[in-house]
C-alpha cells in the first residue's frame, strides 16, 4: 500500500498531460481518422455545454470498441479527461457514458493498462461512484423501483460497467486487490448488488463473475462477505446455488473460494455443513441440463459461459479436494526412492558394508504383534477409527458418482468442431483430469481405500473408453486437446492396473502421438508439462505388470529408445522416460522382467546410456531450471542404482 499512498501523495504536483499537444500519427489513415473522428468528439466531451458533453460521452462509448479509435483515444489521452471531467459529469447520462468507456478499456487493454488505472487512482472515482449507487439502491425516498425506468437504465449500466472494472483491476495487480478488500464502500456496492430484489441479470452477472475473480485465494475478502451481517450476502449466495442457470453456477464459484480459504472440506466442514460436497449436485446437474445447442441461453449468459463456469469449478474442485485428501492420511508418496533390498549395492556404504543402521535393524526384527502395534502408533486410530470408505467423503463421492458420469455424458455428445464446442470439450477434459489426478494420488496398495477404488474403477473405464479413446481415434491436431487428453489418461491409468479397460492400440496412438508433438507448438514453461512428457507417462503406466507381454516389450522398445535419443531427446523427456523404466522393471518377480527386460537384453541398452544422461544432466541450468536440474540429477543416481540391483538379480 506504500506505492499507493506515494501516487496519492503526488497526484496534485502532477503536469497536465494533456496541455502538451500530442503530435498526430505518421499513418496517414490513423491521422485521418483523429481529425475526422477524435479530436471533434474529445473537444465536445470537455465542452461547457452539458449536452454537448453528454452526446460526446455516448459517441466516445460507440466507438471505443474500435481497435484503431481506441488507441488513437488513448494517445489523446482520454483516461485523464474521463477520471478529472466525465465521471464527475452532473449529468447521469454523461457519467454512465464516462463508466462504459472506462469498461470497454479495461476489457480490451493488456493488464498493464488496469495497473495504470490503478496507479492514477481509478479507485477513488469507483469507491464514490460506488457509494452513490448503493445509497440510490437502498433509499427509500423515493425508492430505486419508483424512479424514472431512464434513470434507472444508466443506473444498472453504470453498476455493470464498474463491477466489471473492478474485477479487471483487482486481478490485475495484488495491491489494488489489497486496496479493493479493504474498501467499505466497494465491498457494500458488491454486497448489495447480490442481495438486492431488483438486479437485473446482466448486473448479477457481472457481480457474481467480479466476486469470484476477488474470492479466490483472498482471506481478507472472503471473511468480509462471511462477516457480513448487512445484506447478508453470504446466505444470498448458498441461495443462489439452489437455483440453476448463470446464477447458481457462479454463486457455485464464489462459495468454493470460501470454502477452500477457510479450509472447510469433508474432514472439517464449515458453516451449516458447508464444503464443495453440496456444490457437487448443483454443477452436475447444470451438466446435464444445458446444452450448446440451445438460443435462447441463460438469462444473458450462453450455454457455453454457463457450461464453462460450471467445469471450471469442478476442475478446482478436484484439486483442492487433495489437499483435505492428504490430510486424512490417505495419500501415498508417490516418489521413487530405489530398490528396498537388504544387501545389496545400494544399502551399503562406501566401502561395501552395511550401515551401522541396517545392522541395528537386522538384530531387532520385531514379530507380527509388535510391527501390528507399532503401526497403530504411528497411524493414530485403531480400525475401529478408520474411514469405511467413500462415503466418509461426500466430495468425492459426489464427483464420482455425479459429476464425471455427466461430463462424460456431455463430452460425448458435443460433436462439432466449431471453436465454442472445442472450448467446451477441452474445459470437460480439464475437470475429468484434475479429479482423477486427485484419486491416482490416493493409496492403493496392499486394500488401502479399497472402496474408493470399487467405486472408481467402473468410472475410470467410462472415461477411458468414452473420452480418451474417441480423441485418440480422431488423430486431432489440436495441441490444447490432446495435451489435456494425454494428461487424463496417465492420471486414469495409474489407477486401473490390472484392468481390461484398452479398446484397441491406443499405446501406439501415444507413441505416434509423442513423435508428432516433436512438431507441434505450444510447449509450456514447466518442461514436465510438455505433451511428449505426458505421453511417457501414460506409456510407462500402461505397461506395468501384469501388462501383456506385447505390449510391454513395445512399450519398453520405445522408452529405451528415447533415452537412447540424448542429446536430442528433450531433458525431462529423458528423466520421465527413465523413472518409467524403474517402475515397469524394478520387480525381479514379475513376468516381464524375464521375458522383456533379459530376453530383449534391456540392460546393455540402457547401460550405454549413462554417458549421455551424465552429459545430460551438466547442460541443464540449475540457475534457470532448479527443478529439472535436481530431477535429472536423480535420475542419473537412480540410473546408476538400478543398473547394480539388476545385475544382482540376473535370472
Amino acid at each position: 500500500m506504500a506505492k499507493s499512498r506515494r501516487n496519492r501523495a503526488k497526484a496534485g504536483q502532477r503536469s497536465d498531460p494533456i496541455a502538451k499537444p500530442v503530435k498526430p500519427p505518421s499513418d496517414p489513415e490513423l491521422a485521418a481518422i483523429r481529425e475526422k473522428s477524435i479530436l471533434p468528439v474529445l473537444k465536445d466531451l470537455q465542452s461547457s455545454d452539458p449536452k454537448s458533453r453528454t452526446t460526446a460521452a455516448g459517441a466516445i462509448a460507440n466507438i471505443v470498441q474500435d481497435t484503431k479509435c481506441r488507441k488513437l483515444l488513448l494517445r489523446e489521452q482520454i483516461v485523464h479527461v474521463l477520471l478529472t471531467q466525465t465521471l464527475t459529469d452532473a449529468s447521469l447520462e454523461s457519467r454512465a457514458a464516462g463508466w462504459e468507456i472506462l469498461r470497454v478499456l479495461t476489457a480490451e487493454e493488456e493488464a498493464d493498462f488496469c495497473v495504470h488505472l490503478y496507479r492514477v487512482d481509478v479507485l477513488t472515482a469507483v469507491q464514490h461512484a460506488s457509494a452513490k449507487i448503493t445509497e440510490t439502491l437502498i433509499s427509500p425516498n423515493p425508492a430505486f423501483s419508483k424512479r424514472p425506468k431512464v434513470e434507472q437504465n444508466f443506473i444498472w449500466s453504470m453498476a455493470e460497467a464498474l463491477t466489471e472494472i473492478i474485477a479487471a483491476v483487482g486481478a490485475a495487480q495484488d495491491d489494488a486487490l489489497n486496496a479493493i478488500s479493504q474498501n467499505q464502500d466497494i465491498l457494500r456496492f458488491l454486497f448489495t448488488l447480490v442481495s438486492a430484489d431488483g438486479t437485473t441479470a446482466p448486473v448479477l452477472k457481472s457481480t457474481l463473475s467480479c466476486m469470484i475473480t476477488l474470492s479466490e485465494d483472498n482471506r481478507q475478502f472472503v471473511e468480509a462477505i462471511l462477516g457480513d451481517s448487512v445484506t447478508q450476502c453470504y446466505k444470498h449466495l448458498t441461495i443462489f446455488k439452489n437455483s440453476d442457470g448463470f446464477k447458481a453456477v457462479l454463486a457455485c464459484g464464489i462459495l468454493h473460494n470460501v470454502f477452500s480459504v477457510m479450509e472447510w472440506n469433508d474432514q472439517n466442514p464449515g458453516r451449516d455443513g458447508a464444503c464443495d460436497a453440496v456444490l457437487v449436485p448443483t454443477l452436475s446437474h447444470t451438466l446435464e441440463c444445458t446444452s450448446l445447442s440451445e438460443t435462447n441461453g441463460h438469462n444473458h449468459a450462453s450455454p457455453a459461459d454457463v457450461l464453462q463456469i460450471a467445469l471450471e469449478v469442478l476442475a478446482s474442485i478436484g484439486t483442492t479436494l487433495q489437499d483435505s485428501l492428504g490430510k486424512g492420511s490417505r495419500v501415498k508418496k508417490d516418489t521413487w526412492e530405489g530398490f528396498d533390498d537388504k544387501g545389496d549395492a545400494m544399502d551399503a556404504d562406501e566401502n561395501g558394508d552395511l550401515s551401522e543402521d541396517d545392522k541395528l535393524a537386522d538384530d531387532d526384527e520385531m514379530d507380527q504383534d509388535e510391527m501390528e502395534a507399532d503401526m497403530d502408533m504411528v497411524t493414530g486410530a485403531d480400525d475401529a477409527d478408520e474411514p469405511s470408505g467413500i462415503d466418509d467423503l461426500p466430495t468425492l463421492k459426489d464427483l464420482v458418482q455425479k459429476a464425471i458420469p455427466q461430463a462424460v455424458k456431455l463430452f460425448r455428445n458435443i460433436q462439432g468442431d466449431d471453436e465454442l464446442s472445442t472450448l467446451v470439450r477441452t474445459h470437460t477434459l480439464t475437470a475429468l483430469s484434475n479429479i482423477a489426478w486427485t484419486v491416482s494420488c490416493l493409496d492403493f496398495s496392499e486394500g488401502a481405500n479399497t472402496a474408493i477404488l470399487q467405486a472408481w474403477t467402473p468410472v475410470a473405464q467410462l472415461i477411458w473408453s468414452d473420452a480418451i479413446a474417441p480423441v485418440l481415434a480422431s488423430n486431432t491436431s489440436d495441441v490444447a486437446l490432446a495435451t489435456v487428453v494425454t494428461s487424463l489418461a496417465w492420471a486414469t491409468a495409474r489407477t486401473l492396473h490390472g484392468q481390461s479397460f484398452l479398446r484397441g492400440d491406443e499405446h501406439k496412438k501415444f507413441i505416434s502421438l509423442y513423435h508428432a508433438s516433436k512438431s507441434l507448438d505450444g510447449n509450456p514453461e514447466d518442461p514436465f508439462q510438455s505433451l511428449g512428457v505426458k505421453c511417457i507417462g501414460v506409456l510407462g503406466q500402461l505397461a506395468l505388470d501384469p501388462a501383456p507381454v506385447t505390449l510391454n516389450r513395445e512399450i519398453g522398445v520405445f522408452l529405451v529408445t528415447v533415452v537412447a535419443g540424448l542429446p536430442g531427446t528433450p531433458a525431462a523427456e529423458s528423466v520421465e522416460a527413465l523413472n518409467q523404466l524403474f517402475d515397469i522393471y524394478g520387480d525381479e518377480k514379475s513376468a516381464i522382467d524375464s521375458e522383456v527386460f533379459w530376453k530383449d537384453n534391456f540392460l546393455q541398452h540402457i547401460e550405454a546410456t549413462i554417458p549421455k544422461i551424465k552429459a545430460m544432466v551438466k547442460t541443464v541450468d540449475k540457475r534457470k531450471s532448479a527443478e529439472l536440474r535436481a530431477r535429472a540429477e536423480e535420475a542419473s543416481l537412480n540410473l546408476s542404482r538400478f543398473i547394480q540391483y539388476k545385475q544382482k538379480h540376473r535370472p
